[in-house]
């Protein structure tokens, strides 16, 4: 088919008119195909999509919107200072994914962050007012009011890891924290390690919080008493292994292994224990968490718990996309697995 030109000599772009005509059906039928293919029979939608492809026809998404009251755009919220989400290579992997799995459904993501209150202020009213369809959101500390006013707003929810307070009120996918701490702290205590300190994540968040659980957990289950002395918190930042690891030093000098909560975090231990003259893993052992490009970026090499990253942002956009649709919401912890390199 030859699509008309203007005076100019710039080729219109194809219109509904166009795939109608293409098909050999109605613009109604064209129409009802574009809005989900209800009361249409399979040889026309077929004939609608063929048409499609062979015109180049785009859907003009404000035109669409106008109609269904759909912005077709999902928003990516993350509730963290901006320089966490270039630090932190776990958001970056976990945006890459969402926006994939979006892609295939040909929905485009708004990134959003929001580490003030000012800013958590101006997003929240910018997805109130509909301009995303849902929002997946990634790092809701305690307190942190975004989840709990966008659930009142009635927008579609699912948040990466459980909401803090929330329950089932809100839709989460989640990797299974506690178990994954329990694995990595098992596995300190096979290769004959007895003096395990921990640095957990905020515990202000659900993976502070399992994490920490699932240390002490094991420890309590093997015999052991839980010392205060060997457990400091962080942020999930580089900067907070680091300070960790030398409040470590101090308090317990002859622990023998670390627990890092983070991957990101643990990359501090090890620089301070290099300087401190300490060999990894012959005189401290180190494992981390998350599996991130950041435990193969070091030396020696993390052992750590891989979260399924692929998974987690493939159920979360499945999770929204049927909330979207009328669904209500849901739950989906994913397990996690224990990477042995050489830092153990």
């Amino acid at each position: 088919m030859t699509m008309s030109s203007s005076a100019g000599g710039r080729r219109k772009p194809p219109t509904i008119h166009d795939v109608a005509r293409e098909a050999g059906v109605s613009r109604g039928t064209v129409s009802r195909v574009l809005n989900g293919g209800h009361y249409v029979s399979p040889a026309a939608a077929e004939a609608v999509n063929d048409a499609i492809r062979r015109t180049g026809y785009v859907v003009n998404r404000h035109a669409r919107s106008l109609i269904t009251g759909r912005s077709d755009s999902v928003g990516f919220l993350l509730t963290e200072p901006q320089e966490r989400f270039f630090e932190d290579p776990n958001f970056n992997v976990l945006l890459s994914g969402c926006t994939q799995a979006l892609a295939g459904h040909d929905i485009p993501v708004l990134l959003m962050l929001a580490g003030t209150k000012d800013e958590r202020r101006r997003i929240t009213r910018y997805i109130t007012a509909g301009h995303v369809d849902g929002v997946l959101l990634v790092s809701s500390h305690s307190g942190d009011p975004v989840a709990e006013e966008l659930r009142e707003a009635g927008v579609p929810l699912v948040a990466c890891g459980k909401p803090i307070g929330l329950g089932s009120k809100v839709s989460y996918v989640a990797a299974d924290d506690r178990d994954g701490a329990r694995d990595m702290v098992r596995h300190l205590l096979d290769v004959g390690r007895r003096r395990i300190g921990m640095i957990t994540g905020p515990l202000d968040t659900p993976g502070g919080v399992e994490r920490l659980a699932g240390y002490k957990e094991v420890l309590t289950e093997a015999g052991i008493a839980v010392d205060e002395a060997l457990v400091v918190s962080g942020d999930y930042s580089r900067a907070s292994g680091e300070a960790g690891a030398e409040r470590l030093l101090a308090q317990a000098p002859d622990l023998d292994a670390v627990f890092v909560a983070s991957d990101l975090m643990a990359q501090g231990v090890l620089a301070v224990l290099q300087r401190a003259g300490r060999r990894v893993p012959d005189d401290i052992a180190v494992g981390g968490f998350d599996d991130s490009p950041a435990a193969t970026a070091v030396t020696p090499r993390l052992t750590t718990i891989r979260q399924p990253w692929d998974r987690i942002s493939t159920e979360m956009v499945r999770v929204l996309l049927a909330q979207i649709g009328g669904e209500d919401p849901a739950a989906v912890i994913l397990p996690t697995e224990l990477v042995r390199r050489e830092s153990t």
